[in-house]
């Protein structure tokens, strides 16, 4: 589908024309965040803003240099407005971007009349955002049915954004911008003993004041920042609570506050327009709600570099790191906030470095120029894909959705190194697991076993990534590769590009080489993860010319530190100050009869010489835990047995923290290389020898005839010339993953010769 408007927009940014849509009685976050984004997107694009009813939002507009129209509902179902908002779309208007349940609702009824891509924020979880039987039923309900309309949503925090996506929403089409404000300057703001008078106390410096800011509605948390305060209270005798923000809920909040026998240290001081004359008068901030997205009080506290404590929901805690940038408690647990409170009120030191953190990670992170950019690449983004031919840019293709970390590892460094070069890459991934993947992952999925829906696919999109890993293959059977094969014909019949992504190619039988080589004759693009890869493409006789030796992607990923997953070990039971041997190993049909004790073996040798702890890491579960648990039980040492399924990026954070890898899988061997850590293979494929000359580090065990002798000895050296040996691989860790990152530069520039084709046409 192309228009005039299309084209506009690729003229340049000064062409890009954006109308957004809001009640126009907004008080809260949503008040703040489009003030800020209006601030800096004027002077990126051109913008109006249509406002439905007079309020504080309305009205404070008018300060502000941005063309603004009210459009005025006579109530919330009156679509008069609609006439109006035809006519501005009638002069040209690239995106449409709402904001609030109102302007959803407008907006669903409007589309039917244009053919222009629309977009709205959810600043908040719309399920919550209506209190009250007839508005929660109602207003909440009609808000649903908008939001269906939509095909493209942003939402201010990532917690938001998997939130959509766990409710059905399209991965690629829901967005990510966290709230931004203008941190320059020093805000303007009364002195304490002018608020104090504003809200009908007087100040004594001697008290220390603990504030929340927050309309009184159930999902703020009031009542748990009331029944804190009996804790502190008993503590401390000079503080006082204070909350800033009306709503019908005072009432019952004061009733709360007396029954907790602390209403005389509490203080409502109503709904306060000077917010920071607020936050100057409090000595810590707080936030209690059961619900956020990425709230804008925190911002403007770290603004003044304000301790802070909050529930740890939401995008909440991508701003108050614990015990980094303030303090988070558990949402609901009114003891840890009151525990929380305490220690900053114990320790003055601490809680203002919190604040001063505070305030260095929001100018750095939370601007609202950055703000204004990432919404204008958005629109951008958005008219690609709702003037696009296709669905995707990409369809990946390999061994995803087993539960394998070794290939999610695979897919998790593909899908980054692509964003790296194409921020809004559209991605679906065929998988075993659909729906699961696309929750854990938040990418769009297909069922990789139902032809109906791969060729449905493969149809909508522009290429097909077949890898990384060892798919072109038949050493497990033939069926994969026929699989693969066939996936890979169906996408050139369907017209799109092929692109054999840092594959592993072998070993292949005799009667399957004519059969690969048919197919890769045709690919576009080759790139192989090692050199012998490309020995078998020389035997299988393939002239494509496009073939390149690069290196597995997941040698670009890194994983948490030894400190950063304190919390892992201590949810696992496992000593964190242990040296680790890490043994990673996996069922076999030619395994040796005798495996399973040759390796309890091997690491009792570790234990018993260097007294490192044996840490067994399941690649795949289950299949890879009853093996490890099964030598753990012959172990004489102390050994921990890793049994519930871990993220790639804590699998790999764990083979960083050992002192040496024993390890089957390749991608485990390709970890503990990432993080400079020894290795020792276990051969039962030959991508395992391969890989480990590939890095000039040969030292290999035959899984069909273990030898411990070898294995010790291979300890003994590692031990011996550790540090060296690290330092080797760190350098070959550099200068693999630069080289691994051609993969995904090769598959945007054969991208971007497509979409130059198609902008050409157009």
């Amino acid at each position: 589908m192309t228009t005039e408007k299309n084209k506009i927009c690729r003229k340049g940014l000064s062409a890009l024309k954006v109308l957004h849509m809001i009640s126009g009685g907004d008080t809260g976050g949503a008040k703040t965040h489009v003030f800020a984004l209006l601030g800096k997107l004027k002077d990126m694009a051109d913008v109006k803003i249509v406002c439905f009813m007079k309020g504080v939002f309305w009205d404070e507009l008018q300060n502000i240099d941005v063309d603004s129209e009210l459009i005025e509902q006579k109530s919330r179902f009156d679509m008069s407005v609609l006439k109006r908002l035809r006519e501005i779309c009638a002069d040209g208007v690239d995106v449409i971007h709402c904001h609030g349940a109102r302007a959803n609702f407008i907006a669903a009824s409007l589309k039917k009349h244009v053919d222009i891509p629309m977009i709205t924020t959810i600043h908040s979880d719309y399920l919550l955002d209506f209190d009250g039987l007839y508005r929660k039923i109602v207003y909440t309900g009609l808000n649903v049915y908008a939001l269906k309309k939509f095909r493209y949503f942003i939402a201010v925090s990532d917690n938001f954004r998997q939130m959509l996506i766990s409710r059905s929403f399209r991965p690629n089409s829901v967005y990510t911008v966290y709230n931004g404000m203008d941190y320059s300057g020093t805000p303007d703001f009364v002195s304490k003993e002018e608020f104090a008078k504003r809200i009908g106390i007087t100040y004594d410096p001697k008290i220390k004041y603990v504030g929340l800011i927050g309309r009184h509605d159930y999902v703020k948390g009031h009542d748990v920042f009331i029944k804190a305060m009996k804790d502190v209270c008993r503590r401390f005798e000079d503080v006082r609570f204070i909350i800033a923000g009306d709503g019908a809920g005072r009432e019952s909040l004061a009733e709360l506050a007396k029954a907790e026998g602390v209403s005389d240290k509490l203080i409502f001081a109503g709904f306060v327009k000077d917010i920071y004359s607020f936050i100057n008068f409090i000595d810590i901030n707080t936030l209690t709600s059961r619900s956020e997205s990425f709230p804008y009080v925190l911002m403007e506290g770290a603004r003044m570099s304000k301790p802070t404590v909050c529930s740890a929901v939401g995008g909440i805690p991508d701003l108050i790191k614990d015990s980094k940038t303030g303090l988070l408690f558990k949402s609901e647990d009114s003891a840890e906030l009151a525990r929380k409170i305490i220690f900053l009120l114990e320790h003055p030191d601490e809680a203002k470095k919190y604040g001063e953190a505070l305030h260095t990670l929001a100018l750095e992170h939370f601007s609202d120029t950055a703000l204004a950019k990432k919404h204008v690449e958005i629109y951008k983004s958005v008219r690609r894909d709702y003037f696009s031919d296709k669905k995707y840019d990409i369809v990946m293709s390999g061994y995803y959705g087993f539960r394998n970390s070794g290939d999610d590892a695979l897919f998790y460094a593909i899908v980054s190194g692509l964003k790296k070069h194409m921020p809004d890459i559209r991605v679906c991934v065929l998988s075993a697991r659909a729906a699961q993947m696309r929750r854990q992952y938040q990418v769009d999925c297909e069922p990789r076993f139902n032809p109906f829906a791969v060729l449905r696919t493969l149809r909508r999109s522009s290429m097909l990534l077949s890898g990384g890993g060892s798919l072109i293959q038949d050493a497990t059977s033939s069926k994969s590769l026929i699989y693969y094969l066939s996936v890979m014909k169906m996408a050139k019949n369907a017209g799109a590009k092929l692109y054999v992504y840092a594959n592993g190619i072998g070993p292949l039988k005799d009667k399957n080489l004519k059969r690969a080589a048919k197919v890769l004759e045709k690919a576009d693009y080759i790139t192989l993860r090692d050199p012998a890869s490309l020995d078998e493409i020389k035997r299988m006789g393939i002239k494509n010319k496009n073939v390149l030796v690069t290196a597995d992607p997941a040698l670009t990923l890194e994983g948490p530190t030894k400190s950063e997953l304190a919390g892992f070990f201590a949810e696992n039971g496992i000593e964190p100050s242990a040296e680790f041997f890490g043994i990673s190993v996996r069922p076999w049909q030619n395994n040796d009869p005798m495996f399973v004790k040759k390796i309890a073996e091997i690491a009792d040798f570790a234990a018993e010489n260097y007294s490192l702890v044996p840490l067994f890491l399941p690649m795949r579960y289950p299949h890879d835990l009853k093996i490890s648990e099964e030598i753990a039980a012959l172990t004489k040492a102390k050994s921990y047995v890793i049994k519930n399924p871990c993220s790639v990026r804590e699998m790999i954070g764990l083979a960083s923290c050992c002192e040496l890898v024993l390890g089957m899988r390749l991608h485990m061997l390709i970890y503990a290389a990432g993080a400079a850590v020894p290795i020792i293979g276990i051969n039962y494929d030959k991508k395992v020898p391969d890989f480990l000359e590939y890095i000039g580090q040969s030292r290999c065990i035959d899984a069909e005839n273990i030898s411990a002798e070898n294995a010790f000895s291979y300890i003994r050296q590692i031990m011996s010339d550790k540090q060296r040996i690290s330092e080797v691989l760190s350098e070959q860790k550099k200068r693999l993953a630069a080289i691994a990152d051609k993969n995904a530069e090769i598959a945007v520039e054969l991208l971007n010769s497509d979409l130059a084709k198609e902008s050409a046409q157009n």
